[in-house]
C-alpha cells in the first residue's frame, strides 16, 4: 500500500522540477536569446563526430520516431489488454500517448522555433520547440518502466528494466542534437514536458486504482458486518 504514495510523491517533486525547468527555457525561447549551453554542447558533440557513430544514431532516433512509437503503443496496448486485462492501463497509457502527441504539436506551434536544420529523412520537419523525440520516447518508455516497476517482477528485473528505461530516453535525446536537428534546449524541454505529463497520467491512474481498491475493501467490510448481523 505504501508503493503509490512514495511513487506518487517522488513523481510530484519532479514534475515540479520540470515545470520550473521548462518555464525557464520557454522564456528563453519567448525572448528570443540565444542559449549560450545550447552551443556549447553542440561544439561539443562536433568534437566526437565519426561516421561509425553517425550510423549508430541514426538507428537511435528511430526508436523515438511517430511510426515506432506507434508501433511499441499497439503492442504494448495488446499486452495489456490480452495478457493482463488492465482496461484502467490501457486508458491512461493511449492518453499519455495520444494527448502527448497533440500537446508537443500544440506547444511547437506557439513557440514557432526553427530547427537548427530541417531533415525528413530523420523526421525533422517543422517546428523545433521542444523536441517531439525526446517528449515521446520519454511518454512511452517511461510509461513500460512505470508498469514494469509497479508489476509483480524480481527487483531485479525492475533495477534493469528502469536503467534501460533511463539510457533509451537519454540515449534518443542526444541523437537529435547528434544529427543536428535540435537544440539541447529543445531536448530537455521535451523531457521536462514529458515529466509534467507523465506525471498527470501516472497520478491519475493510481488514484483511480487506489479508489477501486478501497471500494472493494469497503465492501469486504461491508458484507463481514452483514453476515454477522444475519
Amino acid at each position: 500500500m505504501w508503493f503509490p504514495l512514495v511513487l506518487n510523491a517522488f513523481g510530484l517533486f519532479i514534475a515540479v522540477l520540470a515545470i520550473m525547468l521548462f518555464s525557464e527555457l520557454a522564456e528563453e525561447i519567448l525572448e528570443k536569446e540565444t542559449l549560450q549551453f545550447d552551443q556549447a554542447i553542440i561544439s561539443g558533440v562536433d568534437g566526437i563526430r565519426s561516421d561509425g557513430l553517425l550510423n549508430v544514431m541514426e538507428f537511435i532516433t528511430e526508436l523515438g520516431s511517430v511510426w515506432w512509437i506507434s508501433v511499441v503503443s499497439v503492442a504494448t496496448v495488446a499486452f495489456l489488454w490480452f495478457k493482463l486485462r488492465d482496461g484502467w492501463s490501457i486508458l491512461f497509457f493511449v492518453i499519455a500517448q495520444a494527448a502527448g502527441g497533440l500537446l508537443t504539436t500544440e506547444l511547437k506551434h506557439f513557440f514557432a522555433r526553427s530547427r537548427p536544420s530541417i531533415d525528413a529523412a530523420y523526421d525533422a520537419v517543422g517546428y523545433s520547440f521542444p523536441s517531439g523525440h525526446a517528449m515521446g520516447s520519454f511518454l512511452l518508455y517511461g510509461f513500460i518502466g512505470y508498469l514494469i516497476v509497479r508489476s509483480q517482477r524480481s527487483r531485479t528485473t525492475k533495477w534493469l528494466s528502469g536503467t534501460l528505461v533511463f539510457f533509451f530516453i537519454v540515449l534518443i535525446g542526444f541523437s537529435r542534437i547528434y544529427l543536428g536537428v535540435h537544440y539541447p534546449s529543445d531536448v530537455l524541454a521535451g523531457y521536462a514536458a514529458g515529466t509534467l505529463w507523465l506525471f498527470v497520467c501516472i497520478f491519475s491512474l493510481e488514484w483511480v486504482l487506489w479508489i477501486k481498491r478501497s471500494s472493494l475493501t469497503l465492501g469486504s467490510f461491508r458484507k463481514i458486518f452483514s453476515s454477522k448481523n444475519s
